[in-house]
């Protein structure tokens, strides 16, 4: 068995200060790409032994199909929560409509 990549990226791919361009010196964005990469160099990475067995299990789930408890009845849950949310957006757009139970 091959054993699992670093999930650390080696460098940012684009800089950190980019989405703050117009709100940033040049000065600022500096300081803020040095910390970022900072802290993604000190983040902290699970150990492959816990990664290895974390992906069996997730594995061994998969292959099983079943995922933990469902309800009896699973489509007439949805339905039954689809109708009831409907019906609250409609009673909603009747009331900004300014009619209805809420209205003036």
């Amino acid at each position: 068995m091959t054993e699992p990549e670093d999930p650390r990226p080696a460098r940012r791919a684009r800089p950190v200060s980019d989405e703050l361009r117009p709100y940033v010196t040049r000065a600022d964005a500096a300081a803020i790409d040095e910390t970022a990469d900072r802290l993604r160099e000190a983040r902290a990475v699970p150990s492959p032994a816990f990664r290895a067995e974390l992906k069996s299990r997730l594995v061994e789930l998969d292959g099983r199909g079943t995922f933990g408890w469902r309800p009896k009845n699973l489509k007439a849950t949805v339905a039954a929560y689809a109708l009831s949310g409907s019906a609250l957006l409609a009673v909603a757009a009747i009331g900004v409509a300014g009619s209805g139970p809420l209205g003036p």
